[in-house]
């Protein structure tokens, strides 16, 4: 009996030392992730047709980066682009923390058109080119081109594109004052000034002669300011 007593005393603090075992702690919770960050820029944002661009971009807590058009990329860094078009460029940053996107719009200007056609005539190449084409007149001494006629030879520039048939001589020109010898050289800088102008805008330097005529070719014979100006001229000639 005594026996038995001594086993169910014992069963008994057994019983109790297993309940109060201590329970292992939970597990600590997963660190935050941070969301990525993400800016994309275009240097610069405006170009003309066939030019280039440089995107720049840059971003944090991210594993995978793309632009739209471009595919995978650095997280940080930059590149040269040529757009045929106006574009805006889209980044993708993904990462841990999530999603984030960033743009640049790049606009690209059209190439300009180049200069209409002439509307059809029943005047002969000759007839329009007196028609349209103005001589350029100087000030005295002077061999460059006065604001007021730059207008004069954007448009002599313009016809003469349009008539690419057309051949000329330049004719430089200039009053009575001064030795013969100067005026023909002043005359000489003031066709060259002329024809240097129009292949600056756009017409080819083997279809304009030059030639100085100096004093020697006055277009007025009165000796007076209005006559002179007449005279101080780049003069032009249709070549037949």
């Amino acid at each position: 009996m005594r026996c038995s007593t001594l086993v169910l005393v014992l069963g008994a603090i057994v019983l109790l030392g297993a309940c109060h075992k201590k329970v292992a702690p939970p597990p600590p919770p997963p660190p935050f992730a941070t969301a990525p960050t993400a800016s994309l820029s275009a240097n610069p944002n405006t170009i003309n047709q066939g030019q280039s661009t440089t995107l720049t971009w840059q971003t944090t807590n991210a594993t995978d980066v793309s632009i739209d058009g471009i595919g995978p990329v650095d997280a940080s860094g930059s590149r040269q682009v040529t757009p045929a078009d106006s574009t805006t460029y889209h980044l993708i940053a993904k990462g841990a923390g999530g999603t984030q996107d960033a743009t640049a719009r790049v606009t690209v200007n059209s190439a300009s058109a180049p200069p209409p056609p002439p509307p059809p005539s029943n005047l002969t190449e000759e007839e329009l080119f007196a028609q349209n084409v103005k001589d350029i007149f100087f000030d005295y001494d002077k061999y460059d081109i006065r604001a007021a006629d730059q207008g004069s030879l954007q448009a002599d520039a313009q016809f003469l594109q349009q008539h690419s048939s057309i051949h000329i001589t330049i004719e430089g020109h200039c009053d009575e004052r001064g030795s013969t010898e100067y005026n023909l050289a002043l005359g000489a800088n003031r066709a060259d000034t002329v024809k240097n102008a129009l292949i600056q805008a756009g017409v080819a330097g083997d279809r304009i002669k030059t030639i100085s005529y100096g004093k020697e070719k006055p277009f007025c014979s009165e000796s007076n300011e209005s006559c002179w100006q007449q005279n101080r001229v780049g003069h032009f000639v249709y070549e037949k």
